[in-house]
């Protein structure tokens, strides 16, 4: 095997085109399996192993500067980079993140996760270099449905300022997480049918050289395109066409599927953790969406590039039609558009992970709540119990939903608690509203929930007891009883519960009534404590003699954690919390 002797690039230039041909059916085997075992980013991966092995032929990394952007599509390059082992052996997986990460190697020069950033971070590479007057290449690599992003159009915008050496290389599979979606994805098929000869062209027109690699899975041609490219005293293009999910039958028929795809059977390409078929907060969105469109033509889900977080795979965006829609990866876009359909009259719902509404801080308080245009925000995997990646943490929106004025941020505990407020978002017409999508177990407990959420910031005592009052948050109401049961079993006290419902405001009547027969009250927060909901408990406390502790997570960036771990570290647990009482009082 070749790629057992591969240590670093240097070993890649011993090979002659026919060996890296054998290497990189090597690599694919090697991605197979530990796919099959471990799952990640398929699709991506499968489909640029050619291209980075004749990035790794041609250029003289680590000196010249490769960047991966949102890094779906760094494996390759970390089996060539030194790390092989974490891709080939089993005991190994664990060693590298899913994503390029300068602690782990010298070749890779950023740790990134969020899309369209490749190129500005590239130019800053670049800008650097010449102004120390070195040289070296600067390469970014971007894939086509990044392109949607603006910060990948700003930053080509940008790279032809820099009249020096960058390429960016555009690999072009005709697909982004799901299809893609936008204007400029039609000169892209336009270049690939015309082997990139059609006078319309996006990246002459931004003011580059231009390159169109028409078998951009094969070796050959692309050593020959990058030959050309190295040393360049100019920005250009590498517009390459590859096939996303090359070499795995199932991967290359269904993009979508595949982009990132749990354990599986190698043979059928079945997944070995089938669903339960049972509901969950995706399905129940999707099937409330959808009967809502039927009743009312205004009703429309937004989607940037994330489809299925709300359950609509490609036949549920069929049934919707016009009614759904996908503005690919552009979430500032996403906001300013459900803004404007609010705005004349419209009811949009977008859709969106906690950690990717982050890229749309501006607009939310620009476009969406200066003038209160009542759209409806949903806040997916906004949880210790979400994605894990230090890139895609999705515990920071509390801090940041939560204090933008004119915003609603509503955190439901369970089904019949979030449909009644989705319900309520889409029929008001006063307020942009977030709702905070529970994460965790799938909770349903069959209630009719009949709040008004008009009248703001009315909490729910659930639990009416005396001395500690516990406040469970979303997510953490669970907790919230299960404390209050702990309590009780430690000391006797009854402990009162309560429901805030509302993270952007408190209830100061509740709070103040707490006062006659509680010492102690206690705020649980699935998110970052710092600027977030508990604080503003403390803070109406602040003249009183009353006790607060404020649970949730402390302000950290955590890479690839178990929940358990965090909640134990940040004493989230039943147990802790109840020692914690207990010392007080």
């Amino acid at each position: 095997m070749y790629i057992e002797k591969i240590n670093g690039p240097l070993d890649v230039k011993k090979l002659t085109i026919d060996e890296l041909i054998v290497l990189a059916d090597e690599m694919r085997h090697a991605l197979l399996i530990r796919a099959s075992k471990h799952g990640g980013h398929f699709g991506p991966n499968f489909g640029m192993v050619e291209a980075t092995i004749a990035m790794h032929y041609v250029f003289e990394s680590p000196k010249d500067k490769i960047v991966y952007d949102v890094s779906h599509q760094c494996y390759p390059h970390k089996m060539l980079t030194g790390r092989k082992d974490a891709y080939l052996y089993e005991e190994h997986y664990d060693d590298v993140t899913g994503y390029t990460n300068p602690n782990e190697s010298e070749h890779d020069f950023f740790t990134i996760g969020h899309t369209s950033t490749s190129v500005s971070l590239a130019c800053g590479l670049a800008k650097a270099r010449d102004l120390k007057g070195e040289d070296g290449n600067v390469i970014a690599v971007i894939g086509d449905g990044s392109l949607s992003g603006g910060e990948a159009l700003e930053g080509i915008d940008y790279a032809a300022e820099l009249n020096s050496n960058i390429i960016i290389v555009i690999n072009d599979n005709d697909m982004s997480i799901a299809e893609n979606h936008g204007g400029l994805y039609k000169n892209l098929k336009l270049l690939r049918e015309t082997n990139g000869q059609a006078e319309c062209n996006l990246f002459k027109a931004m003011g580059l050289e231009y390159i169109y690699v028409n078998e951009g899975n094969d070796i050959a041609s692309l050593i020959d395109a990058f030959k050309k490219v190295k040393d360049i005293n100019k920005p250009v293009a590498v517009h390459i066409n590859t096939l996303k999910g090359k070499g795995y039958a199932p991967a290359e028929a269904n993009k979508e599927q595949w982009h990132y795809h749990g354990p599986f059977n190698i043979e059928t390409g079945e997944s070995l953790y089938k669903g339960t078929g049972e509901e969950n907060y995706a399905s129940i969105t999707r099937d409330y969406l959808l009967d809502r469109m039927k009743k009312d033509k205004k009703v429309v889900a937004i989607t940037s590039a994330t489809p299925t977080i709300m359950g609509f795979t490609k036949e549920y965006r069929d049934i919707a039609g016009e009614q759904f829609v996908d503005v690919g990866i552009a979430e500032e876009t996403a906001v300013a558009l459900a803004a404007g359909i609010a705005a004349n009259g419209g009811k949009p719902v977008y859709g969106v992970y906690s950690t990717f509404l982050q890229r749309t801080y501006d607009q939310l308080t620009q476009d969406l709540c200066i003038d209160s245009n009542p759209a409806t925000i949903l806040t997916f995997g906004g949880s210790v119990y979400g994605m894990s990646d230090v890139t895609h943490l999705g515990i920071q929106d509390i801090p940041m939903l939560s204090n933008i004025p004119n915003l609603v941020y509503l955190a439901p505990s369970t089904k019949e608690e979030y449909l009644a407020m989705l319900d309520w978002s889409i029929e008001q017409s006063d307020y942009p509203v977030a709702i905070r999508v529970p994460a965790g177990r799938f909770i349903s407990d069959g209630k009719n929930v009949t709040k008004d959420f008009s009248k703001f910031n009315k909490y729910e005592i659930e639990k009416k007891g005396s001395k500690v009052a516990i406040i469970g948050l979303g997510t953490f109401m669970e907790l919230a009883y299960n404390t209050a049961d702990e309590i009780k079993a430690k000391t006797g006290i009854e402990a009162t519960v309560i429901n805030p419902y509302y993270i952007s405001g408190i209830d100061k009547e509740v709070l103040e009534e707490l006062k006659k027969e509680h010492q102690l009250v206690i705020t649980l927060e699935d998110g970052i404590t710092d600027g977030g909901f508990g604080e503003k408990i403390t803070r109406f406390y602040s003249i009183s003699d009353m006790k607060v502790l404020n649970y949730g997570l402390k302000k950290e960036l955590i890479d690839r954690y178990k929940v358990e771990d965090v909640l134990r570290d940040n004493r989230l647990t039943k147990e802790q919390i109840t020692e914690d009482v207990m010392r007080l009082l």
